[in-house]
């Protein structure tokens, strides 16, 4: 076991996004986990990540913890609230925004390999 405190990590700047804050509190750096790593992003009202992942092979979930985010696809559009989450599947493309009026605290899941 290693317990990890969100103050015991560094942020990170994620590729495509902006307007947010993301801290990485589990993965192999951070606690040696091989399956999966997990973030928390803090995005400011306006804030979001651009168009991306069509390529990407790996199984993502997002959590609101609290604000709420739009979540649109090539054919839908989600709007996530607290408590809600999203699964995007591999090569599934995403663009994110908040459109609220609050910062958005998310929980993001990644896998490390791709299903088999």
């Amino acid at each position: 076991m290693k317990k990890i405190s969100i103050t015991d990590v560094n942020s990170y700047v994620a590729p495509g996004h902006y307007d947010m804050t993301a801290f990485r509190l589990q993965g192999k750096d951070e606690t040696g986990n091989q399956s999966f790593w997990m973030g928390k992003s803090f995005f400011l009202p306006g804030g979001g990540a651009e168009w991306a992942y069509e390529d990407n092979p790996l199984d993502k979930v997002y959590y609101v913890l609290s604000g709420e985010m739009t979540v649109k696809s090539k054919t839908e559009t989600f709007v996530l609230k607290a408590g809600d989450s999203i699964f995007i599947g591999p090569n599934e493309g995403r663009e994110i925004k908040n459109e609220g009026r609050e910062v958005c605290e998310m929980l993001v899941v990644i896998s490390y390999n791709a299903p088999q």
